[in-house]
């Protein structure tokens, strides 16, 4: 039995010490200090500085790559800190990952292709992850069959409808875009959130996308745009391709308007690109990476740029968690 003096706490690796600190400031819960030092040739040392036993942990760590610490080695740093936290008698260890790299491979499309998604959970599971809280997996069900241990699976957009709910023109019409067919359930889901907020009927859209042999082609729009403001709703942003061509695509059709809105932005060129293209009038992002854009990489970023935190929901979700109140309310309407 976990003995009641010992607080829960929240880990946080320098990748994303951050994040993890604003996370447990708002949670209410104290971090845990960790020793991390390094070697010659890549080598690394991870080392608690205060008792582990039997405590409940929260360790987090975004795996989006930068060229200081590109995502295998984010991986490994993880895989090697839950395993070094299981041996010191850690009562639970929850993996919090803002962003899950990896995840976009979660099916065979090919013969002989590999699944990194569930190769991913199984090397979490082995290192000693007992639980698991995401933020806009790319595929929730793949997300859901990938793993054995309790997951938690968060979304951003009830906090990207409140978000937008006040900056949206009340007399024209709204349309919410999904940038290819996959995408059309989550499109739908934030449809029905910003329905539910505004109370008058948004419409759905979606653009056409192929891919064959890492060539993305397509562009034809399904939907009534002319005249109205289009949200283009992707979960992932990383070269800034797919969203332009889905802007592009909104404006031959007539819309008045074209923001977006997306979860992650790992690569800052892609973050760039969206900023520049002339066919968007406003991104929306979250700092699930655990960096932001400077303004001075994009001629106009700060006009055109928004970004919200997430320290906040993974907070209420903690908190929840160690109150025994159920976290599924937070997909449906943000409390901030």
């Amino acid at each position: 039995m976990r003995p009641n003096h010992l607080p829960p706490a929240v880990v946080g690796l320098s990748e994303s010490q951050t994040l993890a600190s604003a996370i447990a400031r708002q949670a209410g819960i104290p971090v845990l200090p960790l020793e991390e030092r390094a070697f010659d040739g890549g080598e690394f040392k991870l080392r608690p500085l205060e008792s582990v036993r039997a405590r409940q942990l929260f360790v987090v760590q975004s795996l989006a790559a930068t060229a200081e610490a590109p995502a295998p080695a984010r991986l490994v740093r993880l895989l090697f800190l839950l395993q070094g936290l299981r041996d010191g008698g850690a009562h639970s260890r929850m993996v919090v990952l803002p962003y899950f790299a990896f995840a976009r491979k979660d099916r065979r499309t090919q013969l002989r292709d590999p699944v990194t998604a569930r190769y991913v959970a199984e090397l979490l599971e082995a290192a000693g992850a007992d639980g698991l809280i995401a933020l806009d997996v790319h595929n929730p069900a793949a997300f859901d069959n990938a793993f054995r241990i309790p997951t938690v699976h968060m979304t951003a957009l009830p906090m990207l409808a409140e978000h937008f709910l006040g900056r949206l023109d009340a007399h024209t019409p709204i349309t919410v875009v999904s940038p290819d067919v996959g995408g059309i359930k989550r499109a739908q889901i934030f449809r029905e959130l910003l329905t539910a907020r505004c109370g008058r009927e948004i419409g759905l859209a979606f653009v056409e996308k192929r891919r064959a042999r890492g060539i993305v082609s397509g562009g034809a729009l399904a939907g009534e745009l002319a005249a109205h403001t289009a949200v283009v709703l992707d979960d992932l942003c990383a070269t800034g391709g797919t969203l332009i061509r889905a802007a592009s695509a909104c404006r031959e059709g007539g819309a008045a308007a074209v923001h977006v809105a997306v979860t992650h932005t790992p690569l800052d060129a892609g973050l760039a690109a969206l900023i520049a293209a002339e066919p968007i009038n406003s991104i929306t992002v979250t700092d699930s990476v655990g960096f932001t854009l400077p303004a001075s990489h994009a001629p106009g970023a700060t006009e055109r740029l928004v970004t919200l935190p997430v320290a906040p929901l993974f907070a209420e979700a903690l908190r929840r968690m160690l109150a025994g109140e159920p976290v599924a309310p937070l997909l449906e309407r943000w409390p901030g």
